[in-house]
């Protein structure tokens, strides 16, 4: 006898959630960051996925402006512990994000929640922080995408798999954000559970 339970087949799980990490200061960027940055934030939101970022300025608040533009849902991991603290200790923006998580774990607990939170993560412009994130997703076997442009991250991002002696397949470049965003999501869809079926059994108390 079928113990499914009669609940609706649709569900939020299916929903892709896309991180971009990339440096809260910019100077080093290089010409049309912004409007590369917000092309693909736009990309984002055009292929239907959810944005996640470290609800920091530059570059990632740039995509997230792009992203906004076209709708769509955006989630912000803050290294605070409060809005409060994210305003006034961490200096950093409220704008552009629907949803806000305080982790009060500093930049280094947070980046550890962002990635992992996410589906796929997307490294811009960036810098330490973006490594840092990057070799987290690595380690947990996330889809990556390098997002080039005119900064170094992209270069700096290949030389460090090239020399990391480990082959990782679901590492995807471009400069083109459509076709970024593209790879990103056929790599994230290999891994994703298309239906979880609720029965009886999965829902009843243990006690």
């Amino acid at each position: 006898m079928d113990s499914s339970l009669n609940f609706p087949n649709k569900h939020g799980h299916s929903q892709i959630k896309i991180c971009v990490s990339g440096a809260a200061e910019t100077g080093h960027c290089g010409i049309d960051a912004l409007e590369k940055a917000k092309e693909l934030g736009r990309e984002i939101a055009r292929q239907g996925t959810v944005l996640v970022t470290g609800a920091t300025t530059g570059f990632p608040l740039w995509v997230a402006m792009g992203f906004k533009e076209i709708g769509g849902m955006s989630i912000g991991f803050s290294p605070a512990a409060s809005e409060k603290e994210h305003v006034e200790v961490y200096k950093l923006p409220l704008d552009y994000m629907d949803l806000m998580i305080y982790t009060g774990f500093g930049y280094p607990g947070r980046d550890l929640l962002l990635t992992r939170s996410a589906d796929a993560v997307i490294c811009g412009c960036g810098r330490i922080g973006t490594i840092h994130e990057f070799t987290v997703a690595f380690e947990d076997g996330k889809p990556i995408g390098i997002f080039e442009g005119p900064w170094e991250m992209g270069d700096q991002i290949k030389e460090i798999v090239q020399k990391s002696h480990r082959l990782n397949a679901k590492i995807v470049t471009s400069d083109d954000p459509k076709k970024l965003v593209e790879d990103i999501i056929v790599l994230v869809k290999k891994d994703k559970i298309k239906e979880y079926k609720i029965t009886k059994d999965s829902v009843s108390d243990p006690n």
